[in-house]
């Protein structure tokens, strides 16, 4: 299948039109979350039963051993492609579960997704046990792979990159060179997989985990996400209500605000987190050489990039050196600086001297950190990776379809904001999909008595969501990491604060009286 071309007009009133599409296929009635009631044509679906197995693939597969080794088992259940269509071709979806053990005080299943868009979660359960102490022990810690990642029915575009979301770089030609590369992986992706990308939506993950809880013969699920994960469980407490009992959304998105240009408006955060980290690296320049003060070690960055697109930087040796263009530079800064804990940010220090003493001219090799965020960016190691993430980006709604309009932000940002400008509004794949959306977004039509936590200086899922969505879910109540700058707090941060509200709503199901605020 080849890509079609519209004209801009159409890609720009796409907004527009998709208010008229459905916001929803058929489901059962509120409140009627007993396995034995299942939407028409899909009882098939909710009434089969998980043939439960070991997660262990083969000899490489370290995930299943862990799995394996912590107690868990693992299944594959059937899903239809089309949900519309019930009776047509189906997809299997990969879970794992680790039962629980207080079965006297047994809550139920707590499914886990930890973001992406893309990401795999089958090993949710040893995500999960850590942090909530002695509370796991009372849930089925249930993980999944969502539709078309990892074990579930993959879909792999082949790209010869890992990530379509980079920066536009230092100029004209360097934009028209992301153009070219964007049509290029929207293409391959329509060619090998243009039967099903339509399917690969938020909407329909989220009837997949409610064929997972009639699968279970759960009459309600408890649900944990990250980033990617909130917008999930967001569509599931939309779409399914009555069927869900405990919900965390811990770095939420406003479903506003979500969109395949993930980016898009998010300059000012993703700044305010690069240049906290530029002033911790300038108390180090001894180490790195990276400036003495906050704007020289800024400027270091940008040189770096500016030289890199005078000619790719050569980082390692031989026939496996890594060629590093304008395009990577900024989004090694980007993602370094979501999380402010002193050892990444030596990392990430690290990782820019690198690039730096590339830039002049130096024979480097990369830091182990470098070369694994390399690995994944610029060769097609993770090409699964991103072509779902793009996939579920441009099933779940419309991007301008003409290139001068991503031009244009780029341009109205980059003085203000030379990194981040650049890559938040960077032109990606979906403006040159083949596939409109088939649903209108996901939007917040019921209030749902959510825990929602946040950093307030989370640069990729801004505080600013988190705040709109508990202001659209009045039962829910908003736990605030006070000056971190982090994306993901529960169990990650090491915050006692954060950690205790959360584990306190997961062992008694009840949220704060009021919203909660902890000290970083």
């Amino acid at each position: 299948m080849h890509v079609k071309t519209r004209p801009a007009a159409v890609g720009l009133a796409l907004a527009a039109a998709l208010a008229t599409l459905p916001t929803a296929l058929p489901t059962a009635a509120a409140d009627t979350g007993s396995p034995g009631r299942a939407p028409d044509g899909l009882a098939r679906y909710y009434d089969q039963r998980p043939q439960w197995k070991s997660c262990v693939l083969g000899p490489d597969d370290a995930v299943g051993r862990e799995l394996a080794k912590a107690g868990a088992q693992c299944a594959d259940l059937t899903v239809p492609l089309d949900y519309t269509r019930p009776g047509g071709r189906t997809i299997t979806v990969a879970i794992s579960r680790i039962k629980a053990t207080d079965t006297a005080h047994r809550v139920g299943p707590l499914l886990f997704n930890g973001g992406g868009p893309g990401g795999p979660s089958l090993d949710g359960p040893l995500e999960l046990r850590g942090p909530m102490g002695a509370t796991a022990a009372r849930y089925d810690l249930v993980g999944v792979d969502p539709r078309f990642v990892g074990r579930s029915t993959p879909l792999d575009c082949g790209w010869p990159v890992g990530s379509a979301l980079v920066s536009s770089g230092v100029d004209r030609a360097g934009f028209d060179r992301q153009v070219a590369h964007q049509k290029d992986l929207a293409k391959r992706c329509a060619t090998r997989h243009g039967d099903v990308l339509p399917y690969a939506s938020t909407r329909n993950t989220a009837r997949d985990l409610d064929v997972i809880r009639g699968a279970l013969r759960e009459r309600k699920i408890s649900y944990l996400g990250y980033s990617y994960g909130t917008h999930l469980g967001t569509a599931y407490t939309q779409m399914f209500p009555g069927r869900y009992d405990r919900v965390v959304l811990d770095g939420a998105i406003n479903p506003v605000d979500y969109r395949p240009r993930l980016l898009h408006g998010r300059e000012e955060t993703g700044d305010h987190a690069i240049r906290d980290w530029a002033r911790g690296a300038a108390r180090h320049d001894r180490t790195y050489r990276l400036g003495v003060t906050e704007r020289q070690v800024l400027r270091t960055v940008e040189r770096t990039t500016k030289a890199a697109a005078a000619r790719p930087l050569t980082v390692g040796s031989g026939p496996d050196a890594y060629r590093v263009d304008d395009s990577t530079v900024p989004l090694v800064a980007f993602a370094g600086a979501a999380d402010d804990r002193d050892q990444a940010r030596h990392s990430l220090a690290g990782q820019l001297a690198v690039l730096a003493r590339a830039a002049r001219g130096e024979q480097v090799e990369p830091t182990p950190d470098l070369a694994a965020f390399l690995d994944f960016v610029l060769t097609s190691s993770d090409s699964a990776y991103g072509s779902v993430q793009l996939a579920i980006l441009c099933a779940d709604g419309g991007a301008p379809r003409d290139p001068e309009v991503y031009w244009r932000d780029i341009e109205r940002n980059r003085a203000k904001y030379p990194l981040m400008g650049p890559l938040a509004e960077n032109v990606n794949a979906c403006a040159f999909w083949p596939e409109f959306p088939r649903e209108a977004p996901v939007r917040v039509q019921r209030d749902t008595p959510a825990l929602l936590v946040a950093a307030t200086g989370d640069p990729r899922t801004p505080y600013a969501g988190s705040r709109a969505l508990r202001g659209q879910l009045p039962g829910s109540r908003l736990v605030t990491l006070q000056g971190a700058n982090h994306h993901g707090v529960y169990g990650t941060y090491g915050n006692a604060c954060v950690d205790a509200q959360v584990n306190a709503y997961l062992a008694t199901g009840e949220l704060p009286a009021t919203d909660v605020t902890c000290q970083k």
